[in-house]
């Protein structure tokens, strides 16, 4: 693709990234809108009728099975693999708190996944939606800076800053205690879906940051404001 050397040391996590989303996400969208799960356009429903020791239901354990191994993978991968950036800290420990929030969902008891563990499924569809779209932009970017990239930039507000609070926020940290109002583990799983919130609200200010600059011509090309330039870091 005649990719300047930087650009193509990114692309493979670019490109990989974009792969695994892509078909995590399809699969979370076919468990929202193509089966009897009412999860998406009704939240609360995931509290109704809830009783501990309720089976885990196949296709949300494997659902569970593919994101615990893929945040497994990203802790090692953002570490020592991938390109370390401004906010590689950061995204550390998001795949720490993503990890530990899903395994422990399912590790507590199988009730409890029925009940704080099926958001999952539209946390998972809040997220990674949006991660195609910023994986996509990246990976456009790179052969010259298109700005029309910038488009896709609006999926995170509203992927991770509307839907995330308004579907998964509301049934785990509201609709629970109507439903179970003594609903185990309450404040464990609402603090870790909290952290994931201020995060989302911190990359969110990337963004902003990003598209203040190409507006007021301080950046030529579409660059990721999360990246140290080469002679800031010895890491690659």
């Amino acid at each position: 693709c005649n990719l300047q050397p930087k650009d193509a040391a990114k692309m493979p996590e670019s490109a990989w990234k974009l792969l695994f989303y892509t078909l995590s996400w399809s699969y979370g969208a076919y468990l929202l809108f193509f089966t009897d799960y009412p999860f998406f356009h009704d939240p609360p429903s995931v509290f109704y009728d809830w009783k501990k020791g309720m089976d885990v239901p196949t296709d949300i354990a494997i659902a569970y099975l593919l994101q615990c191994s893929f945040y497994g993978h990203s802790i090692y991968a953002t570490a020592y693999m991938d390109t370390w950036r401004k906010d590689s800290v950061v995204m550390l420990l998001h795949h720490v708190v993503t990890l530990t929030l899903i395994a422990s969902s399912y590790a507590f008891s199988r009730g409890q996944e029925q009940g704080l563990g099926c958001p999952g499924s539209c946390q998972g569809s809040c997220q990674e939606q949006e991660a195609v779209l910023g994986e996509l932009g990246r990976g456009l970017s790179s052969p010259g800076g298109h700005k029309p990239t910038l488009l896709l930039f609006p999926g995170r507000f509203w992927f991770r800053l509307y839907w995330f609070p308004l579907k998964v926020l509301y049934a785990t940290c509201y609709s629970s205690l109507q439903s179970v109002p003594n609903i185990p583990f309450y404040f464990f799983f609402n603090a870790l879906l909290l952290i994931l919130t201020l995060m989302n609200i911190y990359w969110f200010l990337y963004i902003v940051l990003f598209v203040a600059k190409v507006l007021m011509g301080q950046m030529q090309e579409v660059n990721d404001v999360r990246e140290y330039d080469v002679e800031d870091t010895g890491k690659a």
